[in-house]
């Protein structure tokens, strides 16, 4: 079946993406509004683009009214942001941020999560997660009705029961996001492949 995004509604090329793509990490946001509000919100349009220096990028959605989403006014009014990563335990504080709260009210708060402050940043971090990741705006793009939002890490925090030799990550589940409608997985069904030498191959196809 061949589709045309031009020949389909923006929510259908959306459902088609979203179900293609996956599964995709979640960011769970945080920032601060000019009130000093921490806002905390998921989004899933997320990933890691470069690693000299780590940059992340991040495609933030609009408000059903076109309006920017309170995480991106914040991140482009302030200039940083922090992104927190989901593991089983917090994701049902992570569904209820999903939604869309009135401006000026904290998610984190409502939640009943607590915030641990930064070191590079204004915007905490979320005591409760294993890992976060402290970032500045590099830069940002309208795409559609949709921000791309570059963001450098400037700071990693990492719960030191994770961390094993030469910078493995042991242990770290996080969950990730699969379609649009109700649909996460978890990552605990993992498998090791050593990378395969092109000479390797070549000798053992022979």
């Amino acid at each position: 079946m061949q589709l045309d995004p031009a020949q389909h509604s923006v929510a259908e090329n959306y459902k088609l993406l979203a179900n293609l793509i996956v599964p995709r990490p979640i960011a769970w946001i945080s920032t601060v509004d000019k009130a000093g509000v921490v806002n905390l919100a998921p989004f899933s349009f997320f990933n890691a683009v470069a690693s000299e220096p780590i940059y992340l990028v991040l495609g933030l959605g609009s408000k059903k009214s076109g309006e920017l989403k309170d995480t991106t006014r914040n991140i482009l009014d302030s200039g940083e942001f922090v992104v927190n990563l989901v593991t089983e335990e917090l994701f049902a504080a992570m569904n209820v941020t999903a939604a869309e709260f009135p401006s000026g009210e904290s998610e984190l708060v409502a939640v009943g999560l607590h915030a641990a402050p930064s070191v590079a940043v204004k915007p905490p971090r979320v005591a409760e997660c294993q890992a976060s990741m402290e970032c500045r705006l590099h830069s940002s793009q309208p795409l559609g009705d949709c921000m791309l939002v570059i963001g450098e890490v400037v700071m990693v925090h990492v719960a030191d029961h994770l961390m094993g030799p030469k910078m493995d990550i042991r242990d770290f589940a996080p969950v990730g996001r699969m379609g649009i409608s109700a649909g996460y997985c978890r990552t605990r069904d993992q498998f090791d492949a050593p990378r395969i030498l092109y000479d390797q191959w070549v000798k053992n196809s022979k």
